[in-house]
């Protein structure tokens, strides 16, 4: 089912579109893997995930790692549905917004 457009501002900003984007195709991923994909430092990615959570785009959930001996737990991030369908429609509307030829002032050579 396709999403309808919305331009969605709480998500356009560049850190968060981004996160958003690298959640879509997946499940979930961990916080860590995260970080590192998106060259992100550690307060850096999770102020982001708690704006995201905030408004109920990501969720996440933390349990026992299965890597390490400690009593350390992982952090796991994932779109919500509601996320889901906001970088759907976000996605939608900048392609709408990328193809909109001849609809508008041409640039002119100055």
């Amino acid at each position: 089912m396709a999403s309808r457009a919305r331009f969605d501002e709480s998500i356009h900003a560049p850190t968060r579109l981004r996160l958003c984007a690298l959640l879509r195709p997946v499940d979930h991923i961990d916080f860590s893997v995260a970080a590192t994909t998106l060259g992100l430092s550690d307060a850096n990615l999770s102020k982001t995930v708690r704006a995201l959570v905030e408004l109920g785009y990501i969720s996440t959930t933390k349990e026992a790692s299965t890597t390490r001996r400690d009593a350390r737990r992982t952090t796991q991030i994932a779109l919500t549905p509601t996320g889901r369908a906001a970088i759907d429609g976000h996605l939608a509307a900048l392609q709408d917004l990328a193809s909109m030829k001849g609809s508008g002032p041409t640039p002119t050579d100055d």
